[in-house]
């Protein structure tokens, strides 16, 4: 490799899977530094979104899988250092990062490609001062700040008076919070929009999983749902990761009857899902975000003998070929849809839990690792190799310089110093320290 130019190198490097780049950091100093450079990294991870390579996606359930994009065949249950069995949620990804949660002060960011994770601070949920207050329903949010490269999570912490039932309340204070990876702390928002206040329905959040913000164009997106009684339809609530505020975003004009509002994503555009009555669904695209004129219809599927209620779908991602879209369809199966034969084609994938919520992840080699730890551990181990190194010097002074008993040898002159040490590297049986002892050089 050393008579080969370096961005050859590079430029091959760049091609290659997640799993050999990571091991290939141990093949010499300058394979580590190429790929832990930064701009590698931003290559790489664009040119896989280019090509739809290194993807996967995540099984949510009672524990987390992983299934490779590529061939979709087993579920393999997902290794990461937070994992203390049942119950971590996965609310997002961004760039190859997931964000878990534990417990509402137990959150962290994780890497499965290399293995990097970093715990957030605690930020406590502080209830409005001077009502009696207690923390509901909570949503989160992760994405990237494309402007400033930062990696953001987004808390919206729903309030309830202690005396309020869960469901019967319409109206309920809210905290915001975000957290920036780049200054590792929160920062609470304090210009808040009153509709956010309409923004929790109890059975609305239980059964269509609208709790998690779904990233699209720099933006984490919710949909508030309807409220006939307040004369409110379905809304697609959106907060900015670079302004940090909240925004409205305008929304496909589908069919004039009711329907129910979800959104996804695909390849980065916005998606909206409209359910009409669990017997049809459309989903719209957004060609260029943020412009109504640009809701492009993709599909529209309904009720079959094998699927015999829509009650969710959720669009996942594009074949290679983009001629197909892989959907999850009422948290149980996976199908492929084919945009020009308008068909439907099921999906099986070996040991997947029997209901889940499925996310596309990609891989990538993003440095999440926080600096102090990082250094912390390099001082660790320093002081771990210079004891390892002090226990080997007193092992081999132990053994190969040690002085008998009534035999003392001093040494004027280098010679002297030569024959003492060659005498005792030789002496290493027992002696007999009551007789003579005779030692010929």
């Amino acid at each position: 490799m050393s008579k080969l130019p370096m961005d050859v190198i590079t430029d091959i490097f760049s091609r290659l899977p997640l799993k050999p780049l990571v091991r290939f950091k141990a093949l010499s100093k300058p394979c580590c530094s190429l790929i832990d450079d930064p701009d590698f990294i931003h290559d790489h991870l664009g040119r896989s979104v280019k090509t739809r390579s290194n993807l996967n996606i995540l099984l949510k359930g009672l524990h987390l899988y992983s299934v490779e994009f590529d061939s979709l065949d087993n579920a393999v249950p997902l290794d990461y250092p937070l994992s203390s069995g049942a119950g971590t949620e996965a609310f997002g990804s961004c760039n190859g990062i997931l964000a878990f949660r534990l417990t509402d002060k137990n959150l962290a960011l994780f890497n499965p490609s290399t293995r990097q994770f970093r715990r957030l601070p605690v930020s406590e949920i502080d209830p409005p001062p001077g009502e009696s207050c207690k923390s509901g329903y909570i949503f989160y949010g992760f994405g990237q700040d494309v402007k400033t490269n930062d990696y953001k999570v987004v808390r919206l912490a729903k309030f309830n008076k202690t005396d309020d039932e869960e469901d019967e309340s319409f109206f309920f204070d809210y905290e915001v919070k975000v957290y920036s990876l780049k200054n590792d702390s929160w920062r609470k928002i304090t210009k808040l929009p009153r509709y956010l206040r309409f923004m929790f329905q109890f059975f609305y959040h239980l059964l269509h999983r609208r709790g998690y913000g779904v990233l699209a164009g720099g933006v984490l997106h919710w949909v508030m749902p309807p409220r006939m009684e307040l004369g409110m339809k379905n809304m697609i609530v959106g907060f900015d990761l670079g302004t940090e505020e909240f925004i409205e975003v305008p929304q496909p004009d589908c069919a004039d009857k009711s329907y129910l509002l979800d959104v996804g994503v695909l390849e980065g555009r916005l998606c909206a899902v409209c359910n009409y009555d669990q017997a049809k669904i459309d989903v719209w695209v957004m060609k260029e975000y943020g412009v109504k004129e640009s809701w492009t219809p993709l599909l529209s599927i309904q009720r079959t003998r094998a699927i015999t209620t829509l009650a969710f779908l959720k669009p996942l991602a594009y074949s290679k070929d983009l001629d197909k879209v892989l959907m999850e369809i009422n948290s149980q199966k996976f199908v492929w849809y084919d945009l020009e034969k308008k068909k439907m084609r099921g999906v099986k994938i070996g040991g997947s839990p029997g209901t889940f919520g499925a996310e596309v992840y990609i891989g990538s080699l993003v440095q999440i690792d926080d600096p102090k730890r990082v250094q912390i551990e390099k001082r660790k181990e320093q002081e771990k190799l210079k004891n390892k190194s002090c226990k080997k010097r007193d092992d081999f002074l132990s053994k190969g310089f040690k002085l008998l008993k009534g035999l003392i040898i001093y040494t004027d002159n280098c010679e002297g110093l030569l024959i003492s040490i060659l005498l005792s590297l030789r002496i290493s049986q027992k002696v007999d320290l009551g007789s003579q002892t005779q030692i010929d050089m």
